[in-house]
This record gives C-alpha cells, sequence and structure tokens, in this order.
C-alpha cells in the first residue's frame, strides 16, 4: 500500500485529504506539521508522495518559521528525497500562483483548495505516486 504524507497546519483539512485518500484511494496517509518528523519520514521512505501545504502558520525548522516552499525546497534539494514526489495544497490560488509555487518549490504538482472534487484529488496524487 502507498503512503501519503500529509503536511498541513489544518487539522479539518487534514481529516478531510486523510479520509478522501483511504476511503477513495485505498491509500496509507500520515499526517505531521512538524518539520524535523517531515524530514525524518522522508528520508526514511516511509511516504511514497507528500501533500504539502503551502502556508503552514506554526511550522519552524532550526528556529526558523518555514512554510511549505521552504520544506519542498529542502527535500528536493536533498540526494535522500530529491525523487520523492510532492504536491503543493494551497487556498491562494490566484492568478500565476501555481506557475511561481511550482517554479519557486521545485513541487511536482499543485492542488487548490477548497477540493471540491474528490475523484480528480485522488487521481492527481496517484498519477504521482511511484510505480513498483
Amino acid at each position: 500500500m502507498k503512503t501519503v504524507l500529509i503536511v498541513e497546519d489544518d487539522l479539518i483539512n487534514a481529516r478531510v485529504f486523510s479520509k478522501i485518500l483511504s476511503k477513495r484511494g485505498g491509500l496509507g496517509v500520515k499526517h505531521t506539521e512538524n518539520v524535523e518528523e517531515v524530514i525524518k519520514i522522508a528520508q526514511s521512505g516511509e511516504a511514497d508522495l507528500i501533500l504539502m501545504d503551502v502556508s503552514l502558520s506554526r511550522s519552524v525548522y532550526q528556529g526558523k518559521s518555514v512554510d511549505g516552499i521552504k520544506i519542498t525546497q529542502m527535500l528536493k534539494s536533498d540526494p535522500k528525497t530529491a525523487n520523492l514526489p510532492v504536491i503543493l495544497v494551497t487556498a491562494h490560488a490566484m492568478e500565476g500562483d501555481r506557475e511561481n509555487f511550482l517554479k519557486q518549490s521545485g513541487a511536482d504538482g499543485y492542488i487548490s483548495k477548497p477540493v471540491v472534487d474528490h475523484q480528480q484529488f485522488v487521481d492527481q496524487i496517484i498519477a504521482l505516486l511511484p510505480t513498483d
């Protein structure tokens, strides 16, 4: 079973994503917004894909406040985690944001909140999951 790590500071969103992914997608799910934990899970291979909230209000790494863009950059610049697919998830869906966020972060995909089409959400994630 493939596992998706949800990095999200809004518990309601995390629960909704989790339910959609496990029920509709048949995927395993982990959730954290702790940056050290995200890196540990990514490096240990416990996740096959990361759903990364762009604006994390409480995430801190090495004493500095970090957002999903910064965490994604850190993961993408580490040879151990560079190939782990990361999909940015954000409510900031203004014109040009998608391209901007993808370019800045090096992420593999982008989903805007709120997630209305649950099947499309699952399909987007499954499409980026590595095949064995």
